[in-house]
């Protein structure tokens, strides 16, 4: 099984969007996709399944693609809209690096096994993810290969050559890049272009959610590239 590990250089920067994406794209391959969001924290109590329980939405999405049990794609959901580490202090609750790594593996519900696993972390690279590990700690865990998420916005540059070269010292390999814009600014209007920059400080696979057929392009390169 491939595992791909999507993190971006802050929080809300259209993580689960991609994630999302990929699954379905990578599903209409015919590979088999299961994924992962281990915890997620700002998670609202409402009913799921015929019980009354926390909600974490970005799991949410991804079980709905791959008609995994909500338990198997999240297995620790926390309440506060902070770090996973801090909101689990608040509760009590002691999560450990290893739970996440287990909470990651797949489960056998299937007769073959899955072709790819998508694991989403919270927030950015190096935010806290549990009591003695980030994000960064769990990809590493995990062996994975990194996706990273790029907000388009003014000072992003600077975000995202950070946490490549995080990515870098940590032995793993940027998978791909890809700069997501959500909404336009007077920066775009004036003719920022942080793909076309980004490409002169390295050499990673680069996309732009407003180039053609991005996506699939994506999955092309993540499918037929053997760090995978």
């Amino acid at each position: 099984m491939k595992t791909l590990f999507i993190t971006g250089t802050d929080t809300h920067v259209g993580k689960t969007w991609i994630g999302q994406g990929l699954v379905r794209t990578l599903q209409k391959r015919a590979l088999t996709t299961i994924a992962r969001k281990p915890v997620e924290s700002g998670c609202v109590e409402g009913e799921y399944g015929g019980q009354v329980q926390r909600l974490p939405s970005d799991a949410m999405a991804y079980a709905a693609l791959t008609d995994e049990p909500l338990e198997h794609v999240c297995a620790y959901r926390l309440s506060a809209a902070i770090s996973p580490a801090r909101a689990a202090q608040i509760e009590g609750l002691s999560i450990d690096l290893s739970q996440l790594v287990e909470a990651c593996q797949p489960k056998c519900t299937t007769a073959s096994p899955a072709d790819w696993c998508i694991v989403e972390g919270a927030g950015g690279f190096y935010s806290p993810l549990c009591r003695d590990g980030l994000n960064a700690d769990l990809a590493q865990q995990l062996s994975a290969p990194v996706l990273l998420v790029v907000d388009d916005r003014l000072g992003c540059l600077n975000q995202a050559l950070l946490s490549l070269e995080a990515i870098e010292r940590r032995g793993l390999t940027t998978a791909a890049v890809v700069i997501n814009q959500q909404q336009r600014t007077n920066e775009h209007s004036w003719g920022m272009s942080n793909a076309d920059e980004l490409k002169q400080y390295g050499d990673w696979p680069i996309w732009h959610t407003e180039q053609a057929n991005w996506l699939n392009q994506v999955a092309e390169h993540l499918a037929t590239n053997a760090f995978l």
